[in-house]
């Protein structure tokens, strides 16, 4: 442990190891020397200045007879490469793994090298005259820095010479702030290596089903509010989240009020990895959120589908429902090999189910909020101090729509009959049934079919109810014991023998799904019959009553100027939308002028806000169910644009084809602009808004639409013009 010996070369067998190791480092750094491309900056590197002071006290010593250890503890700085090291060999792979390894070395070759130097000062004692030597082994003067970290110098070891006391402050208050910094961080990695990593553990029959994309505090608190609803009652579906940051205080709060269901992972569905963690491949279904305040939703709606090909990739049997934003980017779902619908593959379009709904409520005033009510999650609480219109208005949110087997005391019923029933005596609403072929190879759901359909055993039934526990009466119903219960909550399991045929049937509960979800192979029949008009019309009269027409599908039509008697009726090929030749969008513009000289009553008019160059959201799906072919000509709703020209002429491409469309070049906001297109006569007005919402405040997003209502409401008109023109 001496600093200085002296020991014949042949004889010291440390002094030959250590010479051969020298050697090698002496042609490992010609090596480098050689292949560096700045040898300018090669020679003042880190690594350069240890083989300085390392390599030739190696061979000095031979020619001297004696042995200096010098700098020789600087080698232990080479403990630092040893991460790299271990990438090339593929041994470190993840990035905890690489910073954790970093540390480490960085923090062991810093302790032994400092080790080194008190272990040069103290034992060769303060120049000139070297009279005070302090003799430590080189391990104690590891223990030694090891307190000195700890208590700050106060231990059992302690520097006696000058030149150690002084490195030893500067250690303190050097190496004291780096490895505070340093030793909390390797706790942290060694100590929870993976909060957010690891494989999901599936405990046993227990079904999951795994959500990524867009994960935030709302979006996951929407998603589970609505999922994990009280009225559900027994869902044994665990959720697994998985993205590739880890959530914020806010949102792993949330995973910790609901984390008997709820499980979250770090990592992206686009590495395989990942999916295999989350096991993907045993899941029912993975979801797939999108970002509604987004900045681009094109960019969206491409990022979404790479997720869902990545997916397929991986396992192409899952089922897989994916939000887009945008219409048009639908199509690209359709080339993905293994997209199936049948399997349970759906899309949903945020901008098709907006503008859709908005449409149907043109036509029929409140249809998008019953909608809305039924497909919510919501529950309500009656209160003697509210009016009775509100309890009743808010136990109607409170329904869902449900499916649930009927029992054996329906076989044979028709459907009027089955209906009846369960309205009086079960208090539930019957709304449609699912009819199986006689064959029995196809199935599908009739909306209130006629008398002539009776119900067979294991009949689904669909019905708006409060909760999946209420809708459980019509599975329980026994004609034998529940036919004089006159309370329907006591119409409940009954222990009177059942038939045979349904003792081996276990009920298929309707609180999995509020709609009729996954239906496989099934043909709906809800649209009404549709009549094709061949006559001319006879006028534009404004539309008839709205409880005389059945909803609309979609449209696609369209009749160039205001003289429409003559206009031909023509149909798209699906026969399912009026339709009329392209019209270059400058014949549908409109001036002030032009449009306050037409005579305006019973239309739709749309208050547009959008720049020239807003997102695209799909104008035509707003249109094209006013364009129904199951209207007559002369009852289509003339649709009048109120917006950005520029905007406009990027979605008439989608627009041209159907008929009653006029534009006007002006903005929402102005008065002039609205009276010119008598919104006081329109039979409904859409404000819509195609600017990018703000991604700082989400509540600002609707500003231009509570505007412009707050405008238009605010406007007054002269009632003896909706006299004259009536």
């Amino acid at each position: 442990d001496k600093v200085e010996t002296c020991h014949s070369w042949s004889t010291n067998t440390t002094q030959q190891i250590d010479l051969a190791l020298n050697i090698f480092f002496m042609v490992y750094f010609f090596i480098r020397f050689i292949a560096a491309s700045d040898k300018l900056w090669f020679m003042l590197e880190l690594y350069s200045f240890v083989d300085y002071f390392t390599i030739p006290p190696s061979f000095i010593s031979i020619y001297l007879g004696r042995t200096w250890i010098g700098l020789r503890f600087l080698r232990a700085l080479r403990l630092m490469s040893v991460p790299d090291i271990l990438q090339y060999l593929n041994v470190l792979k993840t990035s905890s793994s690489i910073r954790l390894a970093q540390l480490v070395s960085i923090v062991i070759s810093v302790w032994l090298t400092a080790a080194g130097i008190i272990h040069l000062l103290e034992n060769s004692g303060d120049p000139l005259s070297f009279s005070n030597p302090h003799e430590l082994t080189y391990w104690e003067c590891v223990y030694f820095l090891i307190v000195t970290m700890s208590t700050v110098g106060y231990g059992d070891i302690y520097c006696e010479t000058s030149l150690g006391r002084g490195f030893i402050v500067l250690f303190i208050l050097v190496g004291l702030a780096v490895f505070a910094s340093w030793i909390p961080e390797i706790t942290e990695l060694i100590g929870h290596p993976s909060k957010y990593g690891g494989v999901l553990r599936k405990e046993g029959g227990k079904r999951h089903i795994v959500v990524c994309g867009h994960i935030n505090y709302d979006s996951v608190s929407y998603f589970l509010k609505d999922f994990l609803h009280e009225d559900r009652e027994d869902v044994d579906v665990e959720v697994v989240f998985l993205h590739r940051k880890p959530p914020d205080l806010e949102l792993e709060g949330l995973f910790k009020r609901h984390f008997t269901t709820v499980e979250f992972f770090q990592g992206t569905v686009m590495n395989p990895v990942d999916l295999q963690r989350v096991k993907v491949q045993q899941a029912d279904a993975c979801l797939v959120l999108a970002n509604k305040y987004c900045q681009d939703p094109d960019a969206e709606d491409a990022a979404n589908i790479m997720r869902v090909i990545s997916i397929k990739n991986f396992s192409d049997d899952i089922r897989v429902i994916i939000q887009l934003m945008q219409y048009h980017n639908k199509a690209y779902l359709l080339n993905i090999p293994s997209w199936n619908w049948k399997n349970g593959d759906d899309v949903i379009c945020l901008a098709e189910l907006k503008l859709g709904f908005i449409a149907q409520s043109c036509l029929a005033p409140g249809f998008s909020t019953m909608v809305a009510n039924l497909f919510a999650m919501r529950s309500y609480k009656t209160s003697p101090d509210t009016p009775k219109w509100q309890n009743d208005y808010l136990c109607g949110t409170g329904m869902e729509m449900y499916t649930e087997t009927l029992s054996t005391s329906f076989v044979g019923m028709s459907f009027p009959q089955a209906a009846e029933l369960c309205f009086v005596k079960l208090k539930l609403l019957l709304l449609a049934i699912e009819v199986i072929n006689d064959d029995g190879s196809d199935s599908k759901i009739s909306i209130n079919p006629k008398s002539q359909t009776k119900l067979t055993p294991d009949t689904q039934g669909f019905f708006i109810a409060q909760s999946a526990d209420e809708v459980k009466r019509v599975w329980y119903y026994c004609k034998n014991c529940h036919e004089d219960v006159r309370d329907e909550k006591q119409i409940k399991k009954c222990k009177c023998k059942n038939p045979p045929a349904i003792s081996v049937v276990p009920p298929r509960n309707g609180n999995r799904q509020k709609s009729p979800g996954k239906v496989n192979s099934m043909s709906s029949i809800t649209s009404p019959g549709r009549k094709h008009y061949h006559g001319r019309p006879t006028g534009r009269g404004s539309a008839g009553s709205v409880s005389e027409r059945p909803f609309g599908m979609m449209a696609e039509d369209q009749g160039k100027d205001f003289d429409f008697e003559r206009t031909e009726m023509k149909y798209d090929s699906t026969g399912m939308f009026h339709w009329c030749p392209a019209r270059s969008i400058e014949d549908c513009i409109l001036d002030r002028n032009q449009a306050a000289m037409t005579v305006l009553n019973g239309h739709v008019v749309l208050c547009l806000f959008a720049d020239k160059d807003s997102p695209l959201i799909g104008l035509r799906n707003l249109v094209m169910p006013l364009r129904a072919s199951n209207f007559h000509y002369h009852e289509l709703k003339h649709v009048v644009i109120v917006g950005n020209v520029d905007y406009l002429r990027r979605e008439w491409k989608m627009l041209q084809n159907l008929p009653k469309i006029s534009i006007l070049s002006g903005t929402p906001l102005s008065r002039a602009d609205l009276r010119a297109v008598n919104i006081n006569l329109c039979d409904m007005c859409v404000i819509l808004s195609a600017k990018i919402p703000s991604s700082e405040d989400p509540t600002l997003a609707d500003k231009e639409a509570i505007l412009a209502s707050l405008n238009i409401k605010a406007m007054t008109f002269d009632d003896t013009i909706g006299v004259l023109t009536q």
